[in-house]
Parts: C-alpha cells; structure tokens; sequence
C-alpha cells in the first residue's frame, strides 16, 4: 500500500528525526506506528540506525509492527518478533533484523542478558504505549531506566500521555531524557508540583499545585509532540451513552447492606482505622463485581447474585442490529454472557487473531473481549459500530483505546457506546471518575500542542 502522509504526520516524521529523544503524544487513529517506522526507514537508508528495539503490549508486539512494517510500500524493514520462551526470544535476537519487538513484560528479561553477548546493541528504542512505564516503582520501569543510557535515540508513543492525572508523567519523560526535564526524583517532583496527604510516609491522595499543569507542560514541549484526533481526522461521530441497570429492592438493599458490611471489614483489619489504597481497592473491586451480578467468594467459587445486567445486555444486542462489541471485567461475566445469550446469536470470546478475522469478517454478532486482552494497536472497525461497557473499570487510558478499536481511521459509521450502569452502585462512580480523568486528559495534550505552537512563534 502506497503511504501518502498528510502534513500532520509528515510534521511528525520530522519530529522524531529532528529530536533524538522524543515523545510522540498523538491519539488514536492517528497513525502513529506507521510515521515511526517511516521515520526509522530513513534513518537506516541515511545509516543513522541499524538495530532498532520496540517494546509494545503483548498483542501489539506479536503482529502489529510486523504487518504495519510489511503493509506499506516504501518500508523495507525486516522485523524479528521477540516473543515465547526465553530460548525462542534469544534465538529471535540472534536474527539478523531491523528491528526486533519484544512485549513491554520481556524488558526485564531482556535487560538482564548481558550486553553484546546475548543483547545486541540497539541505535534505537521505540516505546509503544509509553504510559506502561508510568509507574517509577515498577520493575519495568527500574529495567528500562537501567537499559536506555546507552541508547542515542529513543521515542514514546502514546495518545493518553497522563491517564490518571499529572503525576503519571514523571517517570515517561524519564524515559526519554534522563530526569532533565522533571527531574531525577520521583519525590521532589511531588514535592515541587503537587499537594499530597500522606499517611505512614505515603502519599495517600496528591493533586497539582496552582499553575502546576501549565508549568510541567512548558518544560517537556520541546520534545513532545502533540495533537488530537478530532483536530486533524474527519471521524463519524461517537455518542457515550450511560443505560440504567436498576436492581430490584431486594438486590438494592443486599448491596447497600454488602457495601456497609465490607466497609466494615476493612476498617477493623487495620489499626488505626484508616482504609489504605490497597485496601480501599479490594473492597471497590468487590462492589464492582456485585453490580455486576456476581461475586467471587473467599475460596474463589462464583455466587451469583443477579441478572439484570445480563438482561440488559441481551436487549441491547437484540435492538442494535448490529454486531456487538463487548466489554467484561472478569472471568465470571465472560461465562455468564455466554450462558445468557440466545441459540442462534453468534458469539465468540476473543483469543487472537481467529477471532479477530471472524470479526471483521461479519461472522460474529457478540464479541466478548476484555479490554487489556484488545486495547491497543487491533483494527476491529470493520467488523461493527456499537461498543457495549459490562463495566468500564476506572482505567481510563484502557477506556480510551478500547473505544478507539472501533472508532478509528477507516469507520464510516457512526459508532454507539454504551456503559452499563447498576443505578445506586460503584458503576455511577466509576462513571464520573472517567468523565473527570477525561477532562484532565484532554487539557494535558492541548497544553503540550499550544506550549509548541507558542515556541515556534519565538
């Protein structure tokens, strides 16, 4: 396929080959994949680069770069995929390759071997989905941080830069520079820009001082790239819906009671009677999955509660006319749809690519996928238009780019989302809290494009 690119993604090659260590905060639909692979296709042909690693989600990582890299007509990149066994990811290093993909779960491992013997040197990282190394305690990003001084260019991909907040950035832009822009501590680039509570030396709820967001932003536009979908992609439109699930009396006051009773547990399991985040986290999870209409109980065995949900979701299905793309939260709603759904009706639960081909084919009418399993890199759009929530969960970057399977470059239907919302539950909250990170997301990315925009003009 012939690869036109429009100004904004030719303004985005340059981008990465004019910054040696740079960020590329375009959304979904963009084409952020194929302007970095052009970008690396002329760096190697100017013998800027040979060995190139790419750590992307594991679903990205075993097909995505390698059919983008054979899709378009001006690459010519051989790409070893860096997956399986250890013995099977040393041999694939072993090949002679452009770039060689690995999972995001691999960097570890794969900082490990030893340099030059068993881990070739590589000119370039490109890291899709930079918000995987968000966190600066994960050993993921302890790795990457001991893996990319040696490197000369490395490049971050994301379109949710800070999907739950300001604070997510500090150790994303570590990945790129160093700690030069935000700094080298985690810790006093809280202290510096934001306001915490803290409880037993950890900090328990933080939030960004006065002029906090525009400042961070200011500091790391020289070497993020930012844009926005709806400013350069004429996209159907998408409409998010919230359908009320309303529980009946006696479900309502179980959960009421249950919540009361949970609430309860955690606080006498600690000894101060503070509910931690860890703490506060299961029993959220545990709400969830009662709005859900089922419970795992403490020897893991399901309890179901209620099917309002399910029957919800049956109707929905029945009136769209359409194929339905599913979204579930846990093990127990992906069998109890299953169950619930009527002979005849095509269902499958994705696994892989079978299931993916299936969808676009038209052959399925219910897809049953969790969204870590489908929310990054897959092009489901032409398979469906309407999208159904079992449950949205709290992640908004999962949120997001789940969304985006199906609203996408290369939809030509309007695209329906639908969340499922148990009225008086968790399900309200979570709701909110994504409208909210949503906001705070949206002024994240128009802060950097402005900031840039501001500097050109200089």
């Amino acid at each position: 396929m012939k690869f036109e690119p429009h100004p904004y993604q030719r303004r985005a090659i340059d981008w990465v080959l004019s910054h040696p260590r740079c960020g590329l905060f375009m959304e979904m639909g963009l084409g952020k994949s194929v302007c970095t692979l052009t970008a690396i296709q002329e760096l190697k042909d100017d013998l800027m680069v040979g060995r190139v690693l790419v750590i992307a989600p594991k679903k990205v990582a075993e097909s995505t770069w390698s059919d983008e890299a054979a899709k378009w007509d001006h690459l010519d990149l051989t790409v070893s995929v860096v997956m399986g066994t250890p013995a099977q990811r040393r041999e694939a290093l072993r090949a002679d390759a452009d770039l060689y993909v690995t999972g995001r779960d691999s960097v570890v491992w794969l900082e490990g071997l030893k340099a030059g013997k068993e881990r070739p040197a590589f000119d370039m990282v490109v890291i899709d989905e930079l918000t995987s190394f968000k966190s600066s305690g994960s050993q993921r990003f302890k790795a990457m941080k001991r893996l990319l001084p040696s490197v000369v260019r490395v490049v971050g991909l994301t379109g949710t830069p800070a999907p739950n907040g300001m604070l997510d950035l500090w150790a994303q832009i570590y990945c790129l520079d160093g700690g030069e822009r935000l700094g080298r501590f985690v810790t006093k680039y809280r202290e510096k820009y934001f306001n915490s509570i803290i409880h037993n030396n950890i900090p328990i709820k933080t939030w960004p001082k006065p002029g906090a967001a525009e400042e961070i932003t200011a500091k790391i536009a020289d070497i993020c790239f930012s844009m926005k979908a709806a400013d350069y992609l004429d996209l159907p439109p998408v409409t998010f819906t919230d359908v009320a699930v309303r529980l009946d009396n006696t479900v309502a006051e179980g959960y009421r009671r249950f919540e009361r009773d949970r609430v309860a547990v955690f606080r006498q399991a600690t000894t101060d009677g503070v509910v931690t985040a860890q703490n506060a986290a299961a029993l959220v999870n545990k709400l969830a999955q009662y709005a859900n209409g089922c419970v795992y109980d403490e020897e893991g065995g399901e309890v179901e509660i209620h099917r309002a949900k399910l029957d919800m979701l049956m109707e929905l299905v029945e009136k769209a006319a359409s194929p339905v793309l599913c979204f579930y939260a846990y093990r127990h709603d992906l069998r109890r749809i299953m169950g619930a759904a009527p002979k005849g009706l095509r269902v499958r639960a994705y696994e892989g690519d079978a299931d993916l081909k299936a969808w676009n084919a038209g052959k399925v009418d219910l897809l049953l996928a969790h969204p870590a399993s489908t929310a990054y890199g897959l092009n489901m759009q032409s398979g469906g238009h309407v999208i159904v929530w079992f449950s949205t969960g709290w992640n908004l970057e999962l949120y997001q780019q789940a969304n985006a399977r199906l609203h996408r470059q290369g939809q030509t239907v309007p695209v329906s989302v639908h969340n499922l919302v148990a009225t008086g539950t968790v399900d309200e909250r979570m709701c909110d809290a994504l409208r909210g990170k949503t906001e705070n997301q949206d002024s994240v990315v128009r802060r950097l494009a402005m900031q840039i925009a501001k500097d050109k003009r200089r």
